[in-house]
């Protein structure tokens, strides 16, 4: 989801890289919650995390999208996001005590928060997104230690493959007409999140498989 503002604006001014050292660690937030509500539509789940959450919980995408997931347009794409219910607008995800119930399968957005992705020509960088987090005594921690996902490099060229993938299909989609704009939408939905992923192979395999049959029906 594409943020219209100045870097300068919502961030400490520095952009960093894996290796870098970042304020970012809020102590296993002790309670807090608050990144986990009010969210509406905006944590928008890629394909990878929803390799995480099917093969870690043991469900379908369908069956998450009985209330822990639901569908939006983003940028001109029907997308899948984590639902906010109750009204409190939680996570559906949280449970009894305000906790994350699937945190070792939980989606990059939320592993990334409070920071965030900036994206360039040449890839990405990541930056600490200023008076989001309400936590106000966090502590150094390294970013790829912070996003705490396997083969982070690896994880990193998928992040912008998929990136430059959307940008791509929301470019083709100016020159559609609704019923073609549709079909792209619906086209991606079933080949990148109802098409059920093995939990016996990697993600990154099957997904570049899934790219390519994407490609050569298009």
């Amino acid at each position: 989801m594409k943020r219209n503002v100045s870097l300068s604006d919502i961030s400490d001014g520095r952009l960093y890289e894996l290796n870098d050292m970042v304020k970012a660690d809020c102590g296993d937030c002790k309670g807090c919650s608050d990144c986990c509500h009010g969210m509406g539509d905006t944590v928008v789940l890629d394909p990878y995390d929803i390799y995480r959450l099917t093969t870690g919980l043991g469900v379908g995408f369908s069956e998450l999208l009985m209330g822990k997931v639901a569908l939006s347009v983003v940028d001109g794409i029907v997308l899948p996001h984590l639902n906010m219910v109750g009204k409190s607008g939680a996570c559906g995800f949280l449970d009894e005590n305000g906790r994350c119930s699937v945190h070792s399968v939980r989606p990059g957005i939320c592993r990334l928060f409070p920071l965030g992705r900036y994206y360039t020509e040449n890839g990405f960088k990541y930056f600490l997104q200023k008076d989001e987090c309400k936590n106000t005594s966090r502590t150094k921690v390294k970013v790829k230690k912070w996003i705490d996902t396997p083969n982070p490099t690896e994880y990193e060229k998928f992040v912008l493959a998929w990136h430059r993938f959307l940008e791509q299909q929301e470019e083709d989609l100016k020159s559609m007409d609704e019923n073609g704009a549709k079909t792209v939408s619906m086209n991606i939905l079933n080949l990148f999140y109802l098409s059920a992923y093995g939990s016996d192979r990697g993600f990154y395999e099957q997904f570049d498989e899934r790219m390519e049959k994407y490609y050569e029906k298009a």
